[in-house]
């Protein structure tokens, strides 16, 4: 499949266009109610690709200030920074997420594997492996739509999920979101994953 570079001057005109269809203005509730099930709230926790960052922003104002987020592009953490000013800036990391180094106990996937190029998917489960703890959890939503060239967002299904991710990971739930945002009902998985 050929699918276009998708760089950080790419998202960044995205996001000064306001062209973020992903963009649910709010965490959702799928991750919110996992969220707020959690009870340890001094665990690290990565939120990749995070755009304007509302799961980021729910976690702090819920007492987890272990929380950092990642992004390509400039313009979604200036957001979160204009929202957020008392923010600690090392916790807002504008960087390539493949470039990114750190161990953390929960990562939350949310519309990051969908928007980058397909091609990396296997990368990314590399990576994911590498910046989780012994224990960590790799958690969040997949789309489930079919894959085509046209995107972001990029589809996939629970087939090649699990082939992606069966080897490396224990798939403790892969399962169609019961409690997904209107606009999604239906074309998202919720999955929670462990290290093998």
């Amino acid at each position: 499949m050929q699918v276009k570079k998708l760089s950080p001057k790419y998202w960044q005109n995205r996001y000064e266009t306001n062209d973020a269809i992903w963009d649910a203005g709010e965490i959702t509730t799928p991750l919110k109610e996992y969220i707020d099930q959690i009870e340890d709230k001094s665990i690290k926790i990565l939120i990749p690709g995070c755009g304007n960052g509302y799961e980021f922003e729910y976690l702090i104002n819920n007492g987890f200030e272990n929380s950092f987020v990642v992004d390509y592009a400039q313009n979604p953490i200036d957001n979160l920074k204009k929202r957020m000013p008392n923010c600690n800036p090392k916790q807002l990391i504008v960087l390539d997420f493949f470039e990114h180094e750190g161990s953390y106990d929960l990562i939350i996937e949310q519309t990051f594997f969908c928007a980058l190029n397909p091609e990396l998917r296997a990368k990314y489960v590399q990576k994911m492996l590498s910046l989780l703890s012994p224990k960590g959890k790799l958690i969040g939503l997949f789309f489930q739509f079919p894959l085509t060239e046209v995107g972001p967002p990029f589809g996939g299904s629970k087939e090649e999920y699990l082939k992606l991710f069966s080897t490396n990971f224990n798939i403790k739930t892969l399962e169609t979101a019961y409690n997904s945002i209107k606009p999604r009902e239906g074309k998202e998985l919720f999955f929670i994953f462990t290290k093998k």
